[in-house]
């Protein structure tokens, strides 16, 4: 991530006082009821800049986080190593543009895609993903004049986040980031 972090604060409880590891669908339902928390989503400071955050307490030991999205912002390539995750809109309309097909996890810094692995979602405000290990995508805010607002859920708590370029067919690992540099 790359902007100002702003203070940590607290989501809606969860349901499930379970000890295990929280499942994609209990990530998914867990960023739906705080994206509808409207007092926590205006809370959130927007820079027409950058994007900004605060960091959550999500369920299970999972790491959240509440994320806005300037007009024409985005993520660039990345995936979230070995966690599962979900995330919702909350304000205005993300896209994401995925890759369905499984990349190997370590090894390589030059990968040739094949044709059709391409998906594209469309994210009003309301609609959300989860998804597993080593899901590849760009989460971008196409809008050219306003803000989004998302709720992301990672589980366990990101060890690292690997960028990529791409080129057409060419996908690069660029970059592996670790906590301690969004943190």
């Amino acid at each position: 991530m790359s902007a100002s972090p702003t203070a940590s604060l607290s989501a809606p409880a969860s349901a499930s006082t379970s000890p295990s590891a929280p499942t994609q669908a209990e990530l998914l339902d867990f960023v739906r009821r705080t994206a509808a928390d409207t007092e926590l989503i205006a809370s959130l400071p927007l820079d027409p800049e950058g994007r900004t955050w605060v960091r959550l307490t999500g369920p299970g030991g999972s790491e959240a986080w509440l994320i806005s999205w300037p007009p024409g912002s985005g993520t660039g390539w990345h995936d979230h190593a070995d966690s599962v995750g979900a995330f919702l809109t909350a304000a205005g309309e993300l896209r994401e543009n995925s890759l369905a097909a499984r990349l190997p996890t370590d090894g390589w810094k030059t990968l040739e895609l094949t044709d059709g692995v391409d998906r594209e979602r469309r994210l009003p405000a309301g609609q959300g993903r989860a998804f597993g290990r080593h899901h590849v995508h760009e989460v971008l805010n196409e809008s050219t004049d306003r803000h989004a607002i998302s709720v992301h859920a990672y589980y366990p708590p990101l060890p690292r986040i690997r960028r990529y370029s791409r080129t057409g067919h060419t996908l690069r690992l660029e970059q592996v980031e670790r906590p301690e540099d969004w943190q």
